[in-house]
């Protein structure tokens, strides 16, 4: 007589928990020049109605005399306050490319690492801004930058606002505690500021190696306790 054996069936369970959220302030001082460009409205405006109204590009055109004075104030990124900030994105970006030399996958960082807004861009309220708390320029404004840049085989002058060696900010970061330890964000900082940067000119920049701009140090009691244990 054959007996059948009966097969129970195993039910898996999946328990996702709710995300690990921490917070803290990380104060920075610029140990070079800090350069910003923001694309400025006015930029925005003329390719959306050359797009709109299908004007065909060309080289060949008449430029308008530039004014530089005008460039420079729209490359700002300032609040509706009035403070001058930097984008919270160029922090977030900064610290997930860092992954990369810390052998930690990025697309793992993207989701678990954010910078805090202390305020909007005020000619792009979609633009989140860390505050620089300090401008170490002698007027407290940035000065103009005027430099030249080469897009293939044109070469133009720009104008930029620079923040002198010795600018300050405080960076909100939150972070997932689950994928990250408070000490691991603060290394990420540190390689930020070390090897990564900020801004235009910033070792990390996409179209050349840089200026040696946009870099700092930390200044945070958190970072401090850990460098003495």
């Amino acid at each position: 007589m054959t007996i059948a054996k009966e097969k129970t069936k195993q039910v898996e369970s999946l328990t996702i928990t709710a995300p690990n959220f921490q917070t803290y302030d990380v104060s920075i001082t610029g140990n070079a020049p800090y350069v910003q460009h923001a694309f400025s409205q006015k930029m925005k405006e003329a390719i959306g109605k050359g797009m709109e109204t299908g004007t065909p590009s060309t080289n060949k055109r008449k430029k308008a005399p530039k004014n530089f004075e005008q460039e420079f104030e729209l490359a700002k990124h300032q609040s509706d306050e009035g403070w001058y900030g930097i984008p919270c994105s160029a922090f977030r970006n900064a610290m997930v490319s860092a992954c990369r030399v810390a052998g930690f996958p990025m697309t793992r960082a993207k989701l678990s690492i954010f910078v805090l807004a202390d305020g909007y861009d005020k000619q792009d309220a979609g633009i989140a801004l860390t505050k620089i708390t300090k401008v170490n320029n002698a007027d407290g404004e940035p000065e103009m930058l005027k430099s030249i840049t080469r897009i293939k085989d044109t070469i133009n002058v720009v104008a930029r606002p620079l923040f002198k060696r010795g600018w300050e900010a405080n960076v909100r970061i939150r972070w997932d505690a689950d994928q990250f330890t408070a000490t691991d964000i603060l290394n990420l900082m540190l390689r930020v500021g070390s090897q990564v940067g900020v801004g235009e000119g910033r070792p990390d920049s996409k179209q050349s190696t840089g200026m040696g701009w946009g870099t700092f140090d930390l200044h945070s009691e958190m970072f401090e306790q850990e460098r003495v244990a």
